[in-house]
């Protein structure tokens, strides 16, 4: 037992010998290196090999996203080594930008020659630039533009200048007014006699229509509010001035109109679209009035907003009757009673409705007769045996008995805008009273959608029809609804109708078709007349 404790103790100091004996373990140098970021230099040791990441980090200095280093963070560094931290910064600024509006002059016959006007004052534009500037360490290094937007479009500038008028003036009864470029212009007494009554310069002719005393105008004009395209207006022309009323109605469309005691306004309205035609029809019927003062009474609602039938995105249109007792509406896919009691339609006439192909509906333009009795309108015709009948390009002229009774077909392939217009009431040689009616017919009726057209007159009952207006082998007319004189014109006397030819206004007798133009310019774009 001593033996073997003995031998225990020698191979233990052996041990301990032999490893007093093992060589020391040499440590490896650190190097160091210098770190010099936000104005501050740190020196830092760091192993041998380390990376520029790796000794910033070791020096507790704190990255962004942009920052930056010389050399490259992914550089391995050796003793003595100088690293530049870059702080880099990205920032976004925007520049207004005035966009300098343009100076236009147009010249107008409607103004004395040499005189001048200003019918739209300009208005600057706004442009926003948004740059991106780089700064490293405070300096900046680069300056791009990422973005441009138009805040506002500029608005020219227009200056109209009188030219002499070339034509000889016509007694005419009632008010005339005529929209040019952007402005409505009256005429009263005589077509030599011509005065601005609304020079806003905005007027985008979508409503232009004269009340049946022919006291005020109902127009609509463009509008800057985003999301808004246009604003329902009157202005009341028997003042010492003009008087402009806002009746407080937006986005108006297809349809405004004067009830018969030229103190109720009943309208429709849109909702905007980004998308073509650029809004959607709320097919709503409302009601306003006015007073002689001004004062606006309502809204209220006549019809609720609804879908409008087939092609309801487009939109209908209304028409009251004479007496205003009765309104009927129009659209796509037919014609009916609008009860504004219960706020119901009711189908008198069916349509079936034009496929264009395109972003575009076709309605039928509609009128009553003077007497009440009769509406007059287009029919879409459908050749028997049709494959698609949506797709047919015969329009006909038809007359819709109120009283009941199927629609008489009148006059075949007018074209899809014959826009027929009955004339004021008149007293024959016999005493009795009649009526004739307007309409455009067709150059090309089975391409009707582009073609031109021709003023032609009709009886009531659809004889006696004559093309009038222009002549043959002349450019046609573009599509319109034509405005018939209130009363007799001239010496024989006899009811004229006003239609616009290549952009100027021309009165065509109803008895001889003799046609005298009045206006120059060659920009009017709407006239009525009460």
């Amino acid at each position: 037992m001593r033996l073997y404790h003995r031998r225990f103790l020698i191979i233990l100091l052996l041990g301990c010998f032999l490893a007093g004996c093992t060589a020391p373990k040499v440590t490896q140098a650190l190097i160091t290196v210098n770190i010099t970021a936000d104005g501050k230099t740190l020196p830092v040791q760091v192993a041998p090999g380390s990376t520029v990441q790796q000794a910033v980090a070791a020096a507790g200095v704190t990255l962004g996203d942009l920052d930056r280093s010389e050399p490259p963070l992914y550089m391995a560094l050796s003793d003595g080594a100088e690293v530049q931290v870059i702080r880099v910064i990205e920032e976004f600024e925007i520049e207004q930008v005035i966009i300098p509006f343009e100076h236009q002059v147009l010249r107008i016959e409607s103004l004395p020659e040499g005189d001048t006007r200003l019918a739209q004052p300009g208005v600057n534009g706004l442009q926003e630039n948004t740059y991106r500037r780089v700064l490293e360490d405070g300096i900046e290094i680069s300056r791009s533009i990422v973005k441009t937007v138009i805040v506002t479009e500029p608005v020219p500038e227009i200056m109209m200048v009188g030219s002499q008028t070339l034509f000889a003036p016509i007694i005419i009864p009632g008010r005339l007014v005529y929209l040019l470029a952007g402005n409505a212009w009256l005429m009263e007494g005589s077509t030599g006699s011509r005065s601005p009554i609304v020079t806003t310069g905005d007027l985008d002719g979508r409503i232009f229509s004269l009340s049946p005393d022919g006291q005020w105008l109902l127009f609509t004009r463009r509008s800057d509010v985003e999301g808004q395209i246009n604003s329902l207006w009157a202005a009341r022309l028997d003042g010492e001035s003009v008087l402009m009323v806002d009746l407080r109605a937006a986005n108006v469309v297809h349809f405004a109109e004067w009830a018969s005691n030229s103190v109720n306004i009943t309208y429709s309205t849109v909702e905007p679209r980004s998308a073509a035609p650029g809004w959607q029809a709320n097919n709503d019927l409302m009601l306003i009035g006015v007073s002689q003062s001004g004062f606006i009474s309502g809204p209220s609602v006549l019809l609720e907003a609804n879908s409008g039938g087939i092609y309801g995105w487009w939109g209908m249109s209304f028409a009251a009757s004479p007496d205003g007792a009765l309104t009927v509406y129009h659209r796509p896919d037919g014609i009916g009673w609008v009860d504004t009691d219960a706020g119901i339609l009711a189908s008198i006439f069916d349509i079936v409705p034009l496929q264009t192909g395109s972003d575009w509906a076709w309605a039928p333009g509609l009128s009553w007769g003077p007497d009440g009795e009769v509406l007059y309108s287009v029919d879409h015709v459908i050749p028997a045996g049709s494959p698609e009948p949506e797709k047919s390009t015969l329009f006909d002229l038809v007359a819709i008995p109120i009283e009941g009774g199927a629609p008489i077909h009148m006059v075949s392939q007018v074209g899809m805008f014959a826009y027929p217009t009955p004339s004021p009431m008149e007293i024959l040689p016999t005493g009795e009273t009649a009526y004739r009616v307007a309409y455009l017919q067709a150059i090309l009726p089975a391409q009707s959608d582009t073609s031109r057209y021709r003023l032609s007159v009709m009886d009531r009952d659809g004889s006696n029809r004559w093309v009038m207006f222009p002549s043959d082998g002349a450019p046609g007319l573009d599509p319109q609804r034509v405005v018939w004189s209130p009363m007799a014109v001239g010496d024989p006397a006899g009811l004229v109708i006003a239609v616009l030819y290549q952009g100027n206004i021309w009165l065509v007798n109803a008895d001889t078709g003799a046609a005298q133009q009045i206006t120059g310019d060659g920009l009017t774009e709407r006239v009525d007349w009460k």
